[in-house]
């Protein structure tokens, strides 16, 4: 099985999957004139004022909705992903993570715009959207196949990526960090994640609210003091990032080597796998706010790709490449670690903190996406078992050796992808019909 589902997984993450990613984002950001990026400082403004719910319907505030989403992007892509790739594809990943987080925004800002303006409410109130919904009311019938296909891989997925997977990161940097026996970080992560998600996406969007502002910025800035105590090298270590992006990256020490191939396939599919634009995961938790503007949502939401890639996983990667240790032939969260401990005395601490925290709010966030992904096909009578389920599934997370799991997660996740990606192709000329006729307003407001 495991072969069979390696097979599968070099193709969907391979160069067409890459190239349809990228391709898609440019392809909106082209057709959207580059607005993601000329206007992020309006979006952060529109962020700001969305911590109150303005007019329109929905279950929680814009800002709570970004939150949600963030809840579930950053995670252990932000430690062990950035490590990974740089691990892997040499420094010059850094870039092309930076290339896929800039045109993902226009992905991101697009997802967010055909989730809420697709969206539907049960007979209790309750908001369901997403791929599988803008599929199912933006292309039609004969499409009904592709949102069925989307449900099926997100609410599976989620079991990996945002839970099992995410349980095991916490079990094992308490572990290796602090000597936490694994059955105890199994415990409360049992307990904790059990008593948020059981209040449903209200109860998940406050702790959201604080937790992810809290944990992103705390860990951004002991990684800008590191960066600060070493400003003398910065400069050296931007011009290697951008060298190695175009010229690859030769063998040093424990370092195999990387060619300009491998920067781009690794940054690329680690900045995925960090920002999820493309995935179709974080409109699911947009189509939720309380809002009468599927563009004012859509400008929120493209914020999170910069906050995660451009901000908080740039941070890790510096430090990394400051440190010297991706040179030692050391991969993942371990990388991170000891890059942190390299330059600041129990740095390999904060790293562990910031990665259960992480990982904890993942948990959080990716229980709603695979929620809703259910209630697609069972309506809000499969919320109860979805929820226990999940809990259920914490325990054994955390204790189980998730070598396949991890591999079955990865490729799912490759799979969501491209129903969500061939919509936004298709509903392009909505979102930029929407855009044409709202942003003026939008930004005379702001």
């Amino acid at each position: 099985m495991s072969t069979i589902v390696g097979a599968v997984n070099g193709v969907v993450w391979g160069p067409l999957m890459l190239v349809l990613i990228l391709g898609t984002g440019a392809f909106l950001m082209a057709g959207l004139r580059l607005m993601p990026i000329r206007q992020i400082v309006p979006a952060f403004k529109l962020l700001l004022a969305g911590r109150k719910s303005g007019p329109g319907e929905g279950e929680i505030s814009p800002f709570q909705a970004l939150m949600t989403s963030l809840s579930a992007t950053i995670g252990t892509g932000n430690i062990a992903g950035v490590a990974t790739a740089i691990a892997l594809g040499g420094p010059g990943a850094l870039f092309w993570m930076w290339c896929t987080a800039l045109v993902g925004m226009a992905t991101k800002y697009a997802e967010a715009v055909c989730a809420v303006h697709y969206r539907e409410q049960d007979s209790e109130g309750n908001f369901s959207g997403g791929p599988m919904y803008y599929i199912k009311n933006g292309l039609g019938k004969r499409w009904h196949w592709l949102a069925t296909c989307f449900a099926v891989f997100g609410a599976v997925a989620g079991f990996g990526i945002g839970n099992t997977v995410q349980a095991n990161s916490v079990a094992d940097a308490m572990s290796g960090a602090f000597g936490v026996p694994v059955w105890i970080s199994a415990l409360v992560m049992f307990i904790g994640v059990g008593l948020v998600i059981l209040g449903g996406v209200k109860r998940i969007a406050s702790v959201a609210g604080y937790l992810v502002p809290f944990m992103a910025i705390a860990y951004m800035a002991v990684g800008i003091l590191v960066l600060l105590m070493n400003i003398s090298a910065l400069p050296g270590v931007v011009e290697l990032i951008f060298y190695s992006a175009f010229n690859g990256t030769a063998a040093v020490g424990g370092f195999a080597g990387a060619g300009i191939v491998a920067a781009i396939r690794f940054g690329v599919a680690r900045g995925v796998f960090s920002n999820e634009a493309g995935l179709g995961s974080a409109p699911i938790a947009h189509a939720a706010a309380k809002t009468n503007n599927s563009v004012r949502q859509g400008m929120i939401a493209m914020l999170g790709t910069f906050i995660d890639t451009i901000l908080v996983c740039s941070v890790t990667g510096f430090v990394i490449l400051l440190s010297g240790e991706w040179q030692t032939g050391e991969t993942g969260a371990a990388l991170s670690a000891s890059s942190f401990e390299a330059l600041i005395p129990g740095g390999h601490y904060i790293v562990a903190v910031g990665l259960a925290v992480f990982a904890f709010t993942t948990m959080l966030g990716w229980s709603y996406y695979g929620e809703r992904c259910v209630v697609y096909f069972f309506g809000e009578k499969g919320v109860k078992p979805f929820r226990v389920a999940w809990v259920l599934a914490i325990p054994v997370g955390a204790m189980a050796n998730l070598g396949f799991i991890w591999l079955l997660a990865d490729t799912l996740n490759a799979l969501m992808a491209i129903p969500n990606l061939i919509a936004l192709l298709l509903l392009s000329p909505v979102v930029f019909r929407l855009t044409k006729e709202r942003l003026p307003s939008i930004l005379a407001q702001s």
